[in-house]
C-alpha cells in the first residue's frame, strides 16, 4: 500500500437526539470529500447515514436522548468503510427486521425501508444485533472518482 492509499479514519459519538442526524450526515460527507465523490455517491452516503442514525435513535434507544450513537469510518484507497452502532435494546428478529416495509413502530408511520435503502445504496451491507446489547451496521462503498469519469 502506497502512502496515498494509507488508511484514514475517524470516529464520533453523540447523543441519540433526532437533531444530531443532520450533524452525522455532514461529518461523514466532509470525511469522504477528499475522494471527490460524485453528487450521487455523496447523496447515497448521506442517505444511508441518515437511515442508520435514525434507526439507532428511534429503534435502538426508543428516542431516549441519554443513548449514544457511534459512527466510525475509514478510507482505504477509494473505499469508504462505515460503522454505525448503538448500545440500545437490539433487534429480536433480525431476519424479519430486514424485510422491506417491516417496521416495529407502525404508529410512527415509518416506511420500514431503512435497511433496504442502506443495502441498495452501498456495495456491502451487514447488520449484527444482540437483544439487550445493541446493533451494529457495517457498510462499504467504493467511490468512482469524478476524474475517472472525465477521462
Amino acid at each position: 500500500m502506497t502512502q496515498e492509499q494509507a488508511k484514514n479514519f475517524m470516529s464520533v459519538q453523540f447523543a441519540a437526539l433526532s437533531e444530531n442526524e443532520s450533524f452525522a450526515r455532514v461529518v461523514v460527507a466532509a470525511f469522504v470529500s477528499r475522494l471527490d465523490p460524485t453528487l450521487d455517491e455523496l447523496n447515497d452516503l448521506k442517505t444511508v447515514v441518515s437511515e442508520a442514525v435514525t434507526n439507532c435513535i428511534i429503534h435502538g434507544y426508543d428516542s431516549d436522548p441519554s443513548g449514544i450513537v457511534y459512527i466510525s469510518a475509514k478510507i482505504e484507497g477509494e473505499t469508504v468503510h462505515l460503522m454505525i452502532e448503538d448500545k440500545g435494546k437490539g433487534i429480536e428478529d433480525l431476519e424479519l427486521a430486514q424485510q422491506p416495509l417491516y417496521t416495529s413502530k407502525p404508529e410512527l408511520e415509518r416506511s420500514g425501508m431503512g435497511f433496504t435503502i442502506m443495502e441498495n445504496f452501498m456495495d456491502e451491507f451487514d447488520v449484527t444485533s444482540e437483544p439487550g446489547r445493541g446493533t451494529s451496521i457495517r457498510m462499504k462503498k467504493t467511490i468512482v472518482s469524478k476524474k475517472a469519469l472525465y477521462n
